[in-house]
């Protein structure tokens, strides 16, 4: 069997239901040939150009509920009489966008809030909603159409908005179901979804593991850094906490074990490893996108703010591994076990291509839609090119990699219509406007305070829906007030964007811990707390970037140059604090001065820096000149 048929497939799916498989032959080939054509619509799109939004981003969701509804029905397992009711939820589905499509002149001639609705709007407005609900609780769970539902009771019971005024909101306008958020769903994510099940057919996933494995498999911790190299490469494709969790952890965490890691560390490495991956460029997670959408800018732009930033993420993460097996004495992998560089590099390196195509495409200027299409076509072509990679590459590879692309899109697609509901009833009372205003009160106009209360509003939104729609949700509420008192918006952006994923591994409801914890066979709160530990430093930069935006690279270049070097220097120092060990086993002031040394340098600022630079020399010269025999335990 090939390699490219070995590999797990790399999915994004929700991070709590999962589809339930077609019964039959036929339906099967319903749902393949469904989504096949979904992915070469989009692919289309992208290529010659998109139809007006209300007509494409129908469409994708037209594609996206009719797949939900044959993927996900009401009771698995049934009998005829359930499917009966999934398949008038889908006529439904059809019926309400068909609607839109059929009257469109009708549509786009109306005056909007001045001219009425006639009856079948109405009726259809209403359907609309409770089948995204309906179809969002499918996927993704009670979470977010709970939420939505909330904020439709508020709109509708609380404020003085008549209720056609909503129902138009939510549905016969570009600021509701079919708002922004769908079209980055449809535009956007749908074709690095493609791109990640185009690599995923080709073989890249053995690549990525191959690669990490022979430039970090032989060193302290070996292990544990393959987890970190291999779960950021994993995140470029993915984009999904869970998923890159249950793909590398298989192969990463018993690995980890063998080598003298605890259980729950080994769980929470792989676990924060792979969360970063939604904030690794040059492909990001879907909220990325949402966050280019709504600050009017290239993704590209967003992109780069968050280079330094990923970088400080994955470095703590790094030492975290390499500081906690020194402290313990831990090797690596033997060098004649594992991959060498040079031959993985000859065999497989050629399927770097398609990643570094769209690195290069986004830095010329050119759209990301047409950057993933052409990574995505170009993946099997270069696969074929050597033999050691060709091998079980067919038309089936590409058809199955159209099918997964479309599948796995589900998950954002259903999330980007819900998050419409919430964004529709916002705007239509001002919810946001009042909701700033509340925030800036608690605050006391104290910009730190309010970084505090949207940090932990965004851990605690994220723990129950995916951080697309949380992102979206701390961006209409909670955003603004932080802009208002004084934080740059594309600061105050990326913070909220940071904490929607960061409740992937902040106890208690930490989803990527849980599945990381349930391959370790490990205690789920001390691998939470552990992850904690090891991600430290993303709860810690955000904070940062907004008051010195140069380690956005926002500002003059020798300022960046200086903010990325002293922040470096300070996450390293972070990591040794937490962990007990430098150069050696730290003693407790040590530990102490290395904490502050960290906070003085991450922070951006001359006199910050003069102050940790002396205190990290304090522990040098300790470390260093001061030869004793240390405990064995911090």
């Amino acid at each position: 069997m090939s390699t490219a048929q070995q590999e797990p497939a790399i999915q994004i799916k929700s991070d709590e239901n999962a589809p339930t498989a077609p019964q039959t032959r036929a339906l099967k080939f319903t749902v393949a040939a469904i989504a096949v054509v979904m992915s070469v619509y989009h692919m289309y799109v992208a290529a010659f150009g998109p139809p007006e939004a209300l007509i494409f981003r129908g469409t994708h969701l037209l594609f996206a509920l009719t797949l939900v509804f044959l993927l996900y029905p009401l009771k698995p397992g049934g009998d005829w009489k359930w499917r009966i009711s999934d398949a008038v939820l889908l006529l439904l589905s059809w019926a309400f966008i068909l609607h839109i499509f059929f009257n469109y002149q009708y549509m786009t001639n109306r005056i909007i809030y001045i001219d009425d609705l006639t009856m079948a709007d109405k009726v259809n407005a209403v359907i609309a909603v409770l089948i995204i609900l309906e179809a969002t609780r499918r996927v993704l769970g009670w979470a977010l159409p709970l939420t939505a539902a909330c904020f439709l009771i508020y709109a509708m019971f609380f404020t003085n908005v008549k209720a056609p005024v909503l129902m138009e909101q939510l549905y016969l306008s570009t600021e509701g179901i079919f708002g922004s958020t769908l079209g980055v769903s449809a535009s956007y994510v749908m074709l690095f979804v493609l791109f990640g099940a185009f690599m995923e057919k080709s073989g890249t996933g053995q690549l990525f593991m191959d690669f990490a494995l022979s430039i970090t498999g032989h060193t302290a911790g070996g292990p544990g850094k393959v987890a970190v190299v291999s779960s950021s490469l994993f995140g470029t494709v993915s984009g999904s906490a869970v998923a890159n969790v249950m793909v590398d952890g298989p192969m990463t965490i018993p690995l980890m074990k063998r080598t003298g890691f605890k259980p729950s560390f080994a769980a929470a490495v792989e676990a924060t490893a792979s969360t970063g991956g939604q904030i690794m460029p040059p492909v990001m997670g879907a909220a990325a996108f949402v966050m280019a959408e709504f600050l009017a800018v290239p993704y590209a732009q967003v992109a780069l703010w968050a280079v330094i930033p990923a970088i400080l993420y994955y470095l703590a993460v790094f030492f975290a591994v390499h500081f906690e097996a020194k402290r313990h004495g831990l090797h690596g992998v033997p060098r004649n076990e594992l991959p060498a560089f040079g031959h993985v590099m000859l065999s497989r390196g050629h399927l770097f291509i398609p990643i570094i195509t769209i690195f290069i495409g986004l830095t010329l200027g050119y759209s990301a839609p047409l950057c993933a299409l052409v990574g995505a076509l170009m993946c099997m072509p270069i696969a074929l090119l050597r033999k050691s990679t060709r091998g079980g590459i067919t038309w089936r590879s590409v058809l199955d990699a159209l099918e997964e692309g479309a599948k796995n899109t589900l998950a954002v697609a259903m999330a980007c219509a819900c998050a419409g509901i919430v964004i529709a009833c916002v705007t239509i009372t001002g919810l946001g406007i009042v909701f700033t205003q509340i925030v800036v009160g608690l605050a006391q106009n104290l910009l730190p305070l309010a970084l505090i209360l949207t940090a932990i509003a965004g851990i605690i939104l994220g723990m129950g829906m995916p951080t697309t729609p949380a992102y979206i949700v701390m961006v209409s509420l909670l955003v603004p007030a932080l802009i208002k008192l004084g934080a740059p918006t594309p600061a105050a952006h990326m913070f909220a964007f940071y904490f929607a994923i960061l409740s992937a591994i902040t106890p208690p409801v930490a989803l990527a811990v849980f599945a990381a914890a349930s391959l370790a066979k490990a205690n789920l709160w001390q691998a939470g707390w552990a992850a904690v530990r090891i991600g430290a430093a993303g709860f810690i930069v955000p904070f940062m970037f907004v008051f010195e935006p140069s380690l956005l690279m926002i500002g003059e270049w020798h300022v960046i140059l200086h903010s990325f070097v002293t922040a470096t220097i300070g996450t390293i120092c972070l990591a040794g604090g937490l962990f007990g060990y430098f150069f050696r086993l730290a003693k407790p002031w040590e530990r102490v001065l290395l904490l502050i040394a960290a906070f003085m340098l991450i922070k951006p600022g001359l006199i910050t820096d003069l102050i940790g630079f002396g205190m990290l020399v304090i522990v040098l010269l300790s470390q260093l000149l001061i030869r004793r025999n240390e405990p064995k335990t911090a």
